[in-house]
């Protein structure tokens, strides 16, 4: 069986056949998800799910791009109720992307400081979002790792000797589509050389489809093709690598 890490079917992109695609993932070899949320709306919407599917689980927190114009006290206080919930399983995702011109830094780092602190208290690990912030976003995580907490760090797009880092930290690193792209060096190395136990595999649907199937909807039944390209870089089964990343991903949130 399959673990996806990190999917959004709560997304707009799976109106038309939701339950149909969700209830049939077992079947199709696709064993647990975990729905992460984004902006404010997608906390209850991913809880819906969660509660109607008994192998999709989901996270709770805010994307740093999703954080302008809310009341930060109100929805850090909803953040934190909801992840006293029996499925909530992680915080998430949260961190920092100061791709945008329009980007306040300062807006985005107090969300991710405050929501670091009731993963802590909660906890619980975290689903780490970075873009354009490589540097600061380690330098959270290192201090975040030395109060205990733990996570992934999703959508991995930074070096190899980064991610070494980080695993030292004891953070896993999550990997998808883009690893089958041919330019995808640095995730490509990442995956061939970081230890298979540091290891998640994620779609972040209904975005970044692998190869044979990139420019078309995602889903956690395109994750075979992610397994296959890890198997192929480290010369090993596709057994072994589906068989590895679900122990992680049971291990990592904390899953019997």
């Amino acid at each position: 069986m399959i673990f996806d890490t990190h999917a959004h079917y709560d997304d707009a992109a799976f109106d038309d056949d939701r339950d149909e695609l969700l209830s049939g993932m077992p079947a199709k070899g696709i064993g647990r998800i975990v729905n992460v949320t984004a902006n404010y709306d997608s906390i209850e919407k991913s809880l819906v799910l969660a509660g109607k599917y008994d192998h999709v689980y989901t996270s709770a927190g805010l994307h740093p791009t999703e954080i302008y114009d809310l009341d930060m006290d109100e929805v850090l206080r909803v953040v934190e109720d909801k992840c006293r919930l029996p499925k909530v399983v992680a915080i998430g995702e949260i961190g920092l992307d100061y791709h945008y011109d329009d980007t306040d830094e300062a807006k985005q780092r107090a969300y991710f400081e405050a929501q670091l602190e009731i993963a802590l208290r909660a906890g619980l690990p975290v689903i780490i979002h970075s873009r354009d912030a490589g540097a600061e976003t380690f330098d959270h995580m290192k201090a975040f790792a030395a109060k205990g907490g733990m996570g992934v760090i999703h959508c991995y797009s930074y070096s190899y000797e980064m991610a070494a880092e980080y695993v030292k930290l004891g953070y896993y690193i999550g990997i998808g589509g883009v690893v089958t792209f041919k330019n995808s060096r640095k995730l490509k190395e990442c995956a061939q050389k970081l230890p298979l136990s540091s290891i998640l595999l994620e779609t972040d649907c209904p975005y970044l489809s692998p190869d044979p199937k990139r420019g078309q909807r995602n889903s956690s039944l395109n994750l075979p093709y992610v397994a296959a390209e890890i198997a192929r870089l480290r010369g090993i089964t596709i057994e072994e690598v589906t068989g590895a990343t679900w122990d992680n991903a049971m291990k990592m949130y904390g899953m019997s």
